[in-house]
C-alpha cells in the first residue's frame, strides 16, 4: 500500500489533534458540528467515482471517509460527524499549499477529478462556516443582553469575547433599573454558561486585546469577581503580561480600578507596576499615563511614583484642559503630592474655569483635600466661577463646595453671601442634614451677612423646628451648638437637646468625649451670653481633660524683656474650660503694669485683667486674619468675663528677632493714648 497523500487544508477544514510530518495544527477552538457534505448519499459517491477512477486510494485521516476500489466495487468505512471550526487569523496566518508529488495517481484525469471534487468541498464548508461578527455590529443589532446570547447560541463565532464586549456595550445604554433587570435575565439564559465556558477556553489563545475587553465587560456586567470565569481570566492575563502594549496598559490599568484587592488581582497589580516601571518612558498617550497612575495604587514605591511623575511633567505641554482638570484625581488616586505638577495644571483650570463642569470642580477640591494640597487662586476662581453662574446651580450643589472649602478653611465671602439669601428663600427643600452642614459652615467660618445674618438664622432654626421629632440627638446638638457659636439661642431647639433622655442619649452613644465637649460649649454659651432663660443652667456633665497648653517661649522671653519676671502669668486655665497663654494685671487705662501676686483683685476696679492668646495660622480662616468659629467665640467670652483680649500671630513672632518682637508686643499691651511719641512712631512701623 502506497503512502497517504498530503491534503490541503482550510480554514474552514477539520482540525486534527494528530499531526504528520512537516505538519503542525493549531490548538482545539470551540465551534458548531456539523455534517459535512449531508447531501451526498451512497449511490451518488459510487456512481461519481465508478467512472472516474479504476485504481485509487484515498485516505482522509481520524474517522474520514476511506474508499478503495478493486475492480468494479467500491468499499466504505462510515462516515462520521466531522466538526467545522472556525479559525482566527492569529490561528492560522497562512493556507497550507496543495503539493502535487505525494500523489498516489499520476494520470491527469485523477488529478483533474481531484481537483474539481476539492474545490466542491471548499464550497460546502464555506457555506456552512459562520460569518464572523464584531462586537460593535453585534451591540448594533442587538437591543438586550439576552439578544446577543440567543445570537451566540445559534452560531458561535471566534473569539467569544465579542459577545461580552456588546453585552456591555448594549448595558451602557439602559437606564439603572433596566440594567438591573436585563442582568437577571442574562445569569438565567441557557447560553450564557455556555459563553463562560468557551471565554474561558479560548483565553491563551484569542488576541490579548480582546481577552483584556472581555474582562473587562465581564467585570462591568456585574460578573462576581471570585467566579471562576474572572478567577481564570486575571490568571491567564499574568501569564501573558509581556503582550501588553500602550493600549492593552491602558485596558488593564481601568480592570484593575475598578476591581476589589484579592491574591490575583494583587499578583497582576504587581506585575503591571514592573511592567510600567520598564515602559513609562514609551508611553505616548497623556490619557494611557493617566490611567496608569491612578492605577498603580497608593502603596506603589516612590520611585515608581516619581518615574510617572517625571513623565507627565515631560508631557505638560501636550495635556489639554481635560487632563489638567484631571490630574488632581490621578495624583490623589496614587497619594502622590506632586506641587509642580498641582501648580501647573491649577494655572490651567483657573484660566479655562468657564464650562468646566460642577462634577469636575468638587472632584478637584475633594483631591485638594486629599492631597493636602492649598491654591488660594484655584479656591478664589472656583467660587468666583459658581457664584458668577450662581442661578444655573442647585443649592444642594453649592452646599457641597462650601463644605469642601470649610474643610480648607476658606472662606468665599461673595458666595457665601449669596447662598445666605437662596437659603432662606428655599428653606423647605433642605433636609436637616442639609441644614445642619449649612449651620456647621457657617459657624465654623464665623460668617456673617450685615442685617441679613439674623434673619438667616431665623429662618434655618424654624426649618429645624419643623423637623424637631425626627431629628436626631447628635444631630439636634451639632446645630444647637452651631446656634451658639454665633450667638444665637432658638429656644424650642435648646429645650428638646436638654432633655435629660437626649443628654443621656449623647453621653452614652456616638462620639461621647466630641458630645461631652460640645455640650461644655453650649453650657458655656447659655450662662455668658445673652441667654436670660439659662443663666442657671446646671447640667450634670463629666469634666473635661485640661486644655492641651503649648509653650511660646519666644513670647514669654519678649514679655520678660518688656514687663520684667513676676508681672505676668503663663497658661492661665479658667472656667468654662478656657485656656490663655498669658495674663497680665494693669491699670484701667492700660498704661502701666501692675506687680503679679497671689492676692485676689479680680473684682478691684481699678484692675484691668489682659489675655494674651498666641494663635496659629488655623485659627484664622485661609489667606485672611478673619478669626473662626471658636476664636470668635473664646474672645468673646473673655470679654463678657473682663478680659482685654490681644491675639498674637504665632508666625509673625517667629519672624522677628527679639527686639523687634518686644516692640511688637509693647503696641500691643499697652494703650496708644499710653505711649510715647517714639512709641507711636515704633507702632506705625511695625
Amino acid at each position: 500500500m502506497s503512502k497517504p497523500g498530503r491534503w490541503a487544508w482550510d480554514r474552514g477544514a477539520t482540525v486534527s489533534r494528530k499531526t504528520t510530518a512537516g505538519m503542525s495544527f493549531f490548538p482545539y477552538v470551540e465551534a458548531t458540528p456539523n455534517i459535512a457534505y449531508s447531501n451526498w448519499n451512497r449511490r451518488n459517491l459510487l456512481n461519481t467515482f465508478d467512472n472516474k477512477m479504476q485504481s485509487s486510494i484515498r485516505y482522509l485521516f481520524q474517522d474520514a471517509l476511506i474508499f478503495k476500489s478493486g475492480g468494479d466495487g467500491c468499499q466504505t468505512k462510515g462516515i462520521s460527524t466531522v466538526t467545522v471550526f472556525t479559525v482566527d487569523k492569529l490561528l492560522c496566518p497562512r493556507r497550507l499549499s496543495l503539493d502535487s508529488k505525494h500523489f498516489l495517481a499520476s494520470d491527469n484525469e485523477l488529478k483533474k477529478s481531484f481537483h474539481q471534487e476539492a474545490s466542491e468541498e471548499d464550497v460546502l464548508t464555506k457555506r456552512r462556516k459562520p460569518t464572523l461578527i464584531n462586537s460593535r455590529k453585534l451591540s448594533q443589532e442587538c437591543n438586550s443582553l439576552s439578544d446577543v446570547l440567543d445570537i451566540f447560541s445559534k452560531a458561535p463565532t471566534f473569539p467569544s469575547s465579542n459577545y461580552f464586549s456588546a453585552m456591555w456595550t448594549v448595558a451602557k445604554r439602559m437606564s439603572e433599573d433596566q440594567k438591573r433587570f436585563e442582568k437577571q435575565l442574562m445569569f438565567n439564559h441557557p447560553a450564557f454558561s455556555q459563553l463562560c465556558e468557551q471565554v474561558m477556553r479560548e483565553a491563551k489563545i484569542m488576541y490579548f486585546d480582546n481577552l483584556l475587553f472581555s474582562l473587562h465587560a465581564i467585570v462591568k456586567l456585574g460578573i462576581p469577581q471570585n467566579t471562576l470565569l474572572v478567577q481564570t481570566l486575571l490568571r491567564v492575563v499574568q501569564e501573558r503580561i509581556n503582550e501588553c502594549d500602550e493600549k492593552c496598559l491602558s485596558v488593564l490599568s481601568t480592570i484593575l480600578n475598578t476591581m476589589e484587592p484579592c491574591k490575583n488581582v494583587d499578583v497582576l497589580l504587581a506585575g503591571m507596576r514592573m511592567l510600567v516601571d520598564e515602559q513609562v518612558w514609551k508611553i505616548k498617550h497623556v490619557f494611557t499615563l493617566q490611567t496608569v497612575m491612578r492605577s498603580i495604587g497608593k502603596d506603589a514605591p516612590i520611585g515608581l511614583k516619581r518615574k510617572l511623575e517625571m513623565k507627565a511633567l515631560k508631557e505638560l505641554d501636550q495635556f489639554s484642559v481635560l487632563n489638567c482638570q484631571h490630574m488632581f484625581a490621578v495624583l490623589a488616586a496614587m497619594n502622590h503630592r506632586s506641587v509642580i505638577l498641582l501648580n501647573e495644571c491649577s494655572k490651567r483650570v483657573t484660566s479655562n474655569i468657564h464650562g468646566c463642569p460642577f462634577k469636575i470642580l468638587i472632584n478637584i477640591l475633594q483631591s485638594c483635600r486629599d492631597l493636602q494640597y492649598i491654591n488660594i487662586d484655584l479656591f478664589k476662581g472656583i467660587a468666583d466661577y459658581v457664584a458668577t453662574t450662581f442661578d444655573i446651580w442647585k443649592l444642594k450643589k453649592v452646599l457641597f463646595l462650601l463644605i469642601l472649602f470649610e474643610n480648607f478653611g476658606f472662606r468665599p465671602v461673595g458666595l457665601m453671601d449669596l447662598f445666605i439669601k437662596k437659603a432662606a428663600d428655599e428653606s423647605g427643600f433642605l433636609n436637616v442634614k442639609s441644614l445642619v452642614c449649612i449651620l456647621n459652615v457657617y459657624s465654623s467660618l464665623n460668617h456673617f451677612y450685615k442685617c441679613q445674618t439674623h434673619e438667616f438664622l431665623e429662618v434655618m432654626a424654624s426649618a429645624l423646628t419643623g423637623s424637631l421629632h425626627h431629628i436626631s440627638s447628635e444631630n439636634l446638638l451639632n446645630a444647637v451648638c452651631s446656634f451658639c457659636w454665633m450667638n444665637h439661642f432658638p429656644l424650642a431647639l435648646i429645650n428638646q437637646l436638654l432633655q435629660k433622655d437626649v443628654i443621656e442619649d449623647l453621653l452614652t452613644s456616638g462620639d461621647v468625649e466630641r458630645n461631652a465637649h460640645r455640650l461644655h460649649v453650649v453650657a458655656a454659651c447659655l450662662k455668658l451670653d445673652d441667654a436670660p432663660r439659662h443663666k442657671d443652667l446646671d447640667l450634670a456633665l463629666p469634666r473635661l481633660p485640661p486644655a492641651p497648653s503649648y509653650p511660646q517661649p519666644k513670647v514669654a522671653a519678649a514679655l520678660s524683656d518688656l514687663l520684667g519676671e513676676g508681672r505676668f502669668s503663663q497658661s492661665v486655665r479658667l472656667p468654662h474650660n478656657y485656656f490663655i497663654d498669658f495674663e497680665i494685671r494693669m491699670d484701667n487705662n492700660r498704661s502701666q503694669v501692675l506687680p503679679f501676686s497671689d492676692v485676689d483683685v479680680v473684682t478691684a476696679t481699678d484692675i484691668q485683667r489682659v489675655a494674651v492668646l498666641c494663635v496659629p495660622k488655623s485659627a484664622y480662616c485661609l489667606d485672611s486674619t478673619h478669626p473662626k468659629g471658636y476664636l470668635a467665640m473664646k474672645m468673646r467670652h473673655l470679654k463678657i468675663m473682663g478680659f482685654h483680649v490681644i491675639v498674637v500671630n504665632n508666625w509673625e513672632v517667629e519672624k522677628l528677632q527679639m527686639k523687634d518682637a518686644v516692640a511688637f508686643l509693647k503696641t500691643k499691651i499697652y494703650s496708644p493714648k499710653a505711649l510715647s511719641a517714639a512709641d507711636t512712631h515704633l507702632q506705625s512701623t511695625c
